[in-house]
């Protein structure tokens, strides 16, 4: 192999010009920098979480404790090995002023809140300030939002569970909200002391303090982690460091932009058809030039390297382009970004993101353009003699497979590194390589049955048609290129449309109408009978179930650490809803072992949820330990039971007997369901009876869902638009190749007499075939895709939206007839005479 005379060769060819390489450049770039965008914003969530961690988690370390202060003991050790310690207390509870009634997520602060950071008020005053209230009166910092839906203004009167308070101030910046995750109210600030001898903080009801250590700078924060889990109430606590300042958004981010890599991949994916095709186009023309230079005695392995090198050239000018594109796009975004995160955002240029967009550009351009780039070896001298080609059919050699598959191995290996998801990636990839070969299929299905439909009668005398379906099913033509571009991107956009539409539905119609009306708890044990008598005595009530609750964390499983034996598994993550029974209730459907006697005083026992016990590999016998208000309970797994969470209802994961947990100071939580009539009265009877409970409305808590999804599937749709415009783009190289093809075949056809009408009609007729057989496969595809992720990842039941079908199919048709049309038309002005001459 002459190197040197192969980059000679290729560089001579490249100064004419790149005139068909376009698509591949486009279909590149275009890939990369949807890869480039989407992990440089990751990158400057993750610094700009990293950078401010402390300030968002409030402080460098965090202790959290449920249902319970520190002790005097735990206290005094934070304060022996802190610099400052900060207390907050968080609990749910309802606003009001007269009959205007709003949930609130109340944060009580002490005075050495907060530790980093500041809050800003409007108006301009201090916290301590706003805090000290007026008039005998605590003062209360208020979201906007709860100012305007109730009506407030500044030096109002309100009730908070109860106790009163003054409006002192509008909430317009507190420094550590991202740290608090997912809230179904607005946020409300008091002062700690106003609340803690208050029932709204009393033992067993639903509320967490968080302790916020600052800690000196050379702290060691692993170290210090293990120290207080020894020495501090047995572990029993949750615990967060500035490392974590945000672990809910971080989480978030992490899957969200995983799968939009993903799917910037399957853009890859899709615009690697083009890029093939724009080789394939590329070699056909160069098969004379070819077959000149192994006439001449040039090695075939030179050969392969002159046009290596001119595809490799190229292909590093698309991955720039693509990378300055990424680079650009979320700095001139970064206004946007940043005003719809709440989280801190380093806007810059990411090295380590545009090498990854670039790694994943370069394998996935390597593995598209090795198929056709093998083939040269194959073209023979005689092809300069003969009108045909030679060599660009069939296999490539055994060693160029061999090549692809550690390709493809080795960019399925960069993207679980980067993404950190294995099944993720393992299972997109099996769908986009069944997608593939199911498009494939398709395409020779469709070619077959339009060489079968060619020849039938229904074909007769519609010279149109007859000619569209020839055409379809003839050989050298755009059938399996058209199918397979438009195919993917339409899988992709089908597959999140109907995910799309099926969330929605769920959450707008299937839920109301099974779902409770209202979620109350905080109901103190005394109260309790109350509560269900009023309940019982109102007809516009048509049932309502009602537990004891208490939350804790499962700290052990068969004595091992619980993430050490079922790994990061939601039920272990943070504090669960635990609650106690002697009877089996009626609802409950045991699936394996049974239910403790009515009567049973012995060890504790737990009933867990059949399903999440399954994910987590556990049996019948196991221990499991729960640290319920510091106090850790042992109790062995004697039975399973089916818990269904889709209704919204009443679910709880972990039941133990009532011995066990009935002495634990405990609230008790209900679920109401009511007419809509019925709902108003019964809530303010129960709000003037009981101040201190706190009625959660569902609809306004699956508003809030709605709006995080409806976040989510913007970016999804975003990420599948992208995906289809590379197809698009593929669409519209594959129609600019062949638009010699139809300016010949047009020419011959007006020749023999074949009118304008009749030869755009074929060509309209041919495009909307292939673009119709497109959308079908992708209907199907997507439609599976959706329906494994619906069934299996959200365990909710599928109906295919055949509203987004239609809307596929109709965009497929109308992508392909604008696309060939356009070409097709450029090639019917041309004169017979002058294309028939010029192919002489």
């Amino acid at each position: 192999m002459n190197v040197k005379l192969a980059w000679t060769i290729a560089r001579r060819e490249l100064r004419a010009g790149i005139r068909g390489f376009w698509v591949l450049i486009a279909c590149l770039a275009l890939g990369v920098a949807a890869i480039a965008g989407v992990t440089s914003v990751r990158e400057s969530i993750a610094q700009g979480l990293d950078r401010e961690g402390a300030a968002l988690l409030g402080g460098q370390g965090e202790m959290e404790f449920t249902y319970r202060f520190a002790t005097d003991d735990e206290r005094a050790w934070m304060d022996e090995n802190a610099l400052a310690v900060s207390e907050i207390a968080d609990f749910r509870s309802m606003i009001t002023i007269g009959e205007e009634r709003a949930l609130t997520q109340v944060k009580a602060v002490d005075g050495a809140y907060p530790l980093i950071g500041a809050v800003t008020l409007s108006p301009q005053i201090t916290i301590e300030a706003a805090l000290a209230g007026q008039g005998g009166l605590s003062g209360a910092i208020l979201d906007p939002m709860l100012f305007e839906r109730l009506g407030l203004s500044v030096g109002d009167e309100i009730a908070i569970g109860g106790e009163r308070f003054v409006a002192m101030a509008q909430l317009t910046r507190e420094p550590d909200n991202a740290s608090a995750g997912f809230s179904l109210g607005p946020r409300s600030i008091v002062a700690l002391e106003a609340l803690r001898d208050t029932s709204l903080l009393s033992a067993g009801t639903l509320f967490e303090t968080a302790y916020r250590l600052t800690l000196p700078i050379e702290t060691d924060l692993d170290a210090f982690e293990a120290r207080a889990k020894r020495e501090v109430a047995d572990g029993g606590f949750r615990w967060r460091d500035a490392r974590n300042g945000a672990p809910g958004v971080a989480r978030f981010v992490e899957r969200l932009s995983s799968f939009l890599v993903l799917v910037g991949l399957a853009g890859l994916a899709v615009g690697g058809v083009g890029v093939s095709a724009a080789v394939r186009a590329y070699l056909d023309r160069k098969t004379s030039v070819i077959a000149t230079l192994k006439t001449l005695g040039a090695e075939r392995s030179t050969i392969l390297m002159v046009y290596a090198f001119q595809v490799g050239v190229l292909t590093l000018i698309s991955i720039s382009i693509g990378l300055v594109l990424g680079a650009l796009a979320p700095l001139l975004a970064a206004p946007i970004i940043e005003a719809q995160l709440p989280v801190p955002v380093v806007v810059g240029v990411h090295v380590g993101s545009l090498i990854e967009a670039s790694v994943y550009g370069i394998l996935s351009a390597a593995i598209f353009v090795l198929w056709p780039l093998s083939r040269v070896e194959q073209i023979r001298p005689a092809a300069l003699y003969r009108d045909a080609q030679f060599g660009l059919r069939g296999l490539p050699r055994f060693r160029y497979l061999i090549a692809m598959f550690i390709m493809i191995a080795a960019l399925l290996g960069s993207a679980i590194l980067f993404t950190d998801s294995a099944r993720l990636v393992i299972w997109s990839f099996v769908g986009v390589v069944g997608s593939f070969v199911l498009l494939v299929l398709s395409a020779r299905a469709v070619a077959w049955m339009a060489r079968r439909a060619a020849k039938a009668r229904l074909s007769k005398g519609r010279t149109g048609l007859r000619l569209a379906l020839s055409s379809v099913g003839g050989p050298g033509g755009e059938t399996t290129s058209v199918v397979l571009s438009l195919g993917l991107g339409l899988t992709v956009l089908s597959a999140v449309g109907q995910i799309d539409t099926n969330l929605r539905n769920a959450i707008a119609q299937d839920l109301p109408e099974v779902a409770p009306s209202y979620f109350v708890v905080d109901i103190q044990p005394d109260q309790i009978e109350g509560v269900l008598t009023r309940l019982s005595q109102d007809a516009g009530v048509t049932n309502y179930e009602s537990a004891p609750m208490l939350r804790g964390i499962i700290t052990q499983i068969n004595g091992v650490d619980a993430e050490t034996y079922a790994g990061p598994h939601w039920v272990i993550r943070g504090d669960r809803g635990i609650t106690y029974s002697a009877a089996k209730p009626e609802n409950a459907e045991i699936t394996e072992g049974a239910w403790w006697p009515e009567d049973y005083t012995g060890p504790p026992q737990i009933s867990f949820a059949a399903e999440e016990a399954e994910e987590m590999g556990l049996k019948l016998g196991d221990t499991m330990t729960v640290n319920v208000l510091g106090r850790d309970i042992t109790g062995e797994i004697t039975s399973f039971r089916e818990v269904d969470f889709s209704g919204a209802g009443m679910g709880f994961v972990l039941s133990m007997n009532d011995t066990a947990l009935r002495g634990a100071p405990h609230s008790h939580i209900a679920t109401i369901y009511a007419a809509p009539e019925a709902e108003a009265p019964l809530i303010r009877d129960l709000a003037k009876a009981y101040p201190n409970i706190t009625t959660i409305r569902v609809r306004d808590a699956i508003g809030r869902v709605v709006s995080v999804l409806e976040g989510i599937a913007a970016a999804t749709t975003l990420g599948a638009l992208a995906t289809l415009i590379t197809g698009a783009v593929v669409l519209v190289g594959a129609a600019a190749a062949g638009e010699s093809k139809r300016r010949y075949e047009a020419a011959i056809l007006k020749t023999l007499g074949a009118s304008r009408l009749t030869i755009l009609l074929s060509f309209a007729l041919r495009s909307a075939l292939m673009g119709f057989a497109a959308a079908i496969v992708a209907l199907a595809a997507g439609g599976l895709a959706a329906w494994a992720v619906i069934r299996f990842v959200m365990s909710a039941e599928f109906h295919f939206a055949w509203g987004s079908a239609v809307l596929i199919v109709i965009g497929g048709i109308a992508l392909t007839l604008v696309t060939s049309l356009w070409f097709s038309w450029r090639a019917m002005r041309v004169r017979p005479a002058r294309v028939l001459r010029a192919q002489d």
